[in-house]
């Protein structure tokens, strides 16, 4: 795990340098001042309301221990084990099954399941997965992916602007044509796989942290196969409100049929499986 976390520091300084690259290529240090403002604006703005813009895509809504009495009691006994506040629980009817967790901190989180989720795995598999979305929190995961995904959004704004810019002079060191059609192509692409690789990444470590949580990787290992099964059966739209959220699931919401497949943001579940055997195999 400790592996995977000064990887995830080196993805965002690299997703960084990129951007700042950008801001440079197309304007110079001004062009470098607004990048890093507009970065540190969007990554402010993702903070704080990550947790609205997830739970409101999925038309999740608020459920306490009366409506979901199983739910209510894996996450206590989870978050009492690892000393930590109790989330906000959320449901979205979706039959699909699938969870995610988000908020700022331990204090702001909430996690959310799919009603799909809850009639397709059993106790054991359910703590699991609660387990997984639990140290996605714990491992301010939701801040990284915020950061990573604001990061992603600047750059695609300034491969765009760099076209759209007033010609500069001939005595200007600007990219030209060329380079800022180059910028336009290979801009947003470079920071949708950094982002990827940094999401991937991190579901690696919340599988990890989460089998150490509940102490049991094989139960993590079964979740994921039925879930797997579910979200191919019945993928849901690939709609824009719905992929900001998709990277925060614990599998790949969408058809994995394609070029989407190549860009995911979640690792290949049998590779997560095969680790969380090993984990149980104590290798």
């Amino acid at each position: 795990m400790q592996f995977n976390g000064v990887r995830t520091a080196a993805l965002i300084a690299a997703l960084s340098a990129l951007m700042l690259a950008a801001g440079y290529v197309i304007g110079g240090g001004a062009g470098l001042t607004i990048a890093l403002i507009a970065a540190l604006g969007t990554n402010g703005v993702a903070y704080v309301f990550s947790d609205r813009i997830a739970l409101r895509s999925m038309r999740a809504h608020p459920v306490g221990e009366v409506e979901a009495p199983l739910l209510y009691r894996l996450v206590r006994e989870l978050s009492n084990s690892a000393h930590q506040p109790m989330p906000r629980l959320y449901v979205s009817e979706t039959r699909q099954p699938n969870a995610f967790a988000t908020g700022r901190n331990p204090r702001n989180a909430a996690v959310c399941c799919t009603r799909g989720i809850l009639q397709t795995l059993d106790e054991r598999e359910l703590r699991a997965v609660l387990g997984h979305e639990l140290s996605h929190v714990y491992n301010r995961d939701i801040l990284i992916s915020s950061v990573a995904a604001a990061i992603a959004t600047v750059i695609t704004y300034l491969s765009y602007l760099a076209i759209f810019l007033p010609g500069r002079s001939e005595d200007d060191d600007g990219p030209g044509l060329l380079g800022a059609l180059m910028l336009l192509v290979l801009g947003p692409v470079a920071a949708a796989v950094v982002q990827m690789a940094i999401s991937r990444t991190r579901e690696f470590s919340a599988d990890a942290s989460g089998a150490l949580l509940t102490g049991d990787p094989l139960a993590l290992a079964s979740a994921l196969r039925k879930i797997d099964a579910g979200t191919r059966a019945m993928p849901l739209p690939q709609d824009p409100e719905l992929a900001t959220t998709s990277s925060l699931m614990i599998a790949n919401p969408f058809s994995g049929a394609g070029i989407g497949k190549l860009f995911s943001t979640h690792p290949p579940v049998a590779e997560r499986i095969a680790r969380l055997e090993r984990m149980a195999g104590g290798r």
